[in-house]
């Protein structure tokens, strides 16, 4: 029997980018509507007509609330989890003081479940309904997340974090078994419900040629996968790879040489890129993940969010989490505000949205499925309170078009503002 929920509130969906288009590419009902049969969006429109036509609808009326469709993290370490807002330090000292020694601990299946667990009910209090996420290099991590996922019924992306160089023994695999493992666990995992694996050499400094090369194989004959990694993050960064890849043309070349650039690529940071490495990311259609609050929390640089975008680049946003320091899409959308008012570029509210929601679905190969108020799409979904502090609301009660009341919201809203989830149309509960 056809399941029918009618949702009743503000609605905001997306005809075209913002960023090409303006403001205009969006379209606000104030009194909207969002009909859901068997887990996918059947209808968006007037609340009275949608009320009209299908009176047997399971009704929720969230009054001025807004309806948006989930939030999109598009690149997470769920290990990082319990280290996340640590002090003091930079990309490689976080990895050996905090990173790698947590790391370590995810050969244990039930410690694996538990972080697994925490970091879901984190993101979903969020309003954050879809993942990419790193693992570590034990399966057991993975099977975890995807487990964990999977009895959510959620759409989730993740992969076996493969080093075989400059880790920690325990935390260093082989070429073989990178392949090996990765093979397994994307078999196993790979297209089961709505889950997805992403190929994931953690990035150039801690994977060999060699290894790089077995996972850009293992990629072309799964190229229906995703593959993740790190992109010129910090600029010492940048100088090390030089001195590991002294035959590459820049940092991307370590990818491009080895099989690992591509459509389905998703390049986190990417905030130094050289003028051939913007090139070929727009040529080949690489996803380029804007980690704004990772980005400023461990002093990478400034992202030149404006300037990508005109270029024709493919761009989702994260939170990085545990390097970024909140497991908030909203917090993300306002550090990327930040990141561009220093660049001289300021987003507009519905750029922000557009990325937490339409760029990272484009990035992850998914935005047919998830992303969109539209009819056909799944109806991952949630439910913001735009006055949900005094503060916030004190500025809402001001705003004399939906941009000037939804931006309050993204820039000082927490938790708080998350009124709903739905996952598959289905409302779920996010207290912690």
């Amino acid at each position: 029997m056809t399941q029918t929920r009618l949702l009743i509130g503000q609605t905001l969906s997306f005809e075209s980018d913002p960023f090409q288009d303006g403001p205009e590419a969006a379209t606000h009902t104030a009194n909207g509507g969002v009909l859901i049969e068997d887990g996918l969006i059947s209808k968006i429109g007037d609340a009275a007509t949608l009320k009209s036509d299908h009176p047997d609808a399971a009704l929720t009326d969230y009054g001025s609330k807004l309806i948006l469709p989930g939030f999109i993290d598009a690149h997470v370490h769920y290990p990082q989890t319990a280290i996340i807002a640590s002090w003091g330090k930079r990309l490689i000292d976080w990895l050996n003081t905090y990173t790698f020694p947590e790391e370590m601990r995810f050969h244990d299946p039930e410690f694996a479940g538990t972080i697994a667990r925490t970091f879901f009910d984190l993101s979903l209090a969020n309003g954050t309904t879809t993942v990419a996420s790193y693992c570590t290099i034990h399966p057991e991590s993975v099977d975890a997340f995807f487990g964990e996922a999977k009895s959510r019924g959620l759409r989730a992306f993740a992969g076996k974090t493969c080093m075989d160089r400059n880790a920690p023994d325990g935390l260093k695999d082989t070429v073989q078994s990178a392949y090996d493992d990765s093979k397994t666990l994307l078999d196993r995992w790979n297209g089961t419900e709505r889950l997805g694996y992403a190929i994931t050499p953690r990035f150039s400094p801690t994977s060999s040629r060699e290894q790089l090369e077995a996972l850009g194989t293992l990629w072309s004959e799964h190229p229906d996968c995703l593959m993740q990694t790190h992109l010129s993050e910090q600029t010492d960064e940048i100088s090390w790879v030089k001195e590991l890849f002294p035959e590459a043309r820049d940092y991307l070349d370590t990818y491009e040489a080895t099989g690992l650039l591509g459509e389905g690529g998703l390049y986190g940071h990417a905030i130094h890129l050289t003028d051939r490495e913007r090139a070929r990311l727009r040529e080949t259609g690489g996803g380029l993940i804007h980690c704004p609050t990772s980005n400023m929390f461990i002093g990478s640089g400034l992202f030149d969010l404006g300037g990508l975008k005109s270029e024709g680049q493919t761009i989702g946003l994260a939170t990085d989490t545990g390097g970024g320091s909140s497991f908030s899409m909203l917090r993300t959308m306002a550090a990327a505000y930040e990141v561009g008012q220093l660049r001289g570029r300021p987003a507009h509210p519905s750029e922000l949205i557009w990325l937490a929601t339409v760029g990272s679905a484009q990035a992850l190969k998914v935005e047919d499925k998830i992303g969109r108020l539209a009819t056909g799409f799944e109806a991952d979904l949630v439910v913001l309170d735009l006055a949900s502090t005094p503060a916030i609301a004190q500025r809402e009660a001001r705003a004399t078009d939906i941009w000037e009341a939804l931006f309050p919201t993204i820039m000082m809203g927490d938790d708080r503002a998350i009124s709903a989830v739905h996952i598959k149309g289905e409302p779920i509960k996010t207290s912690l």
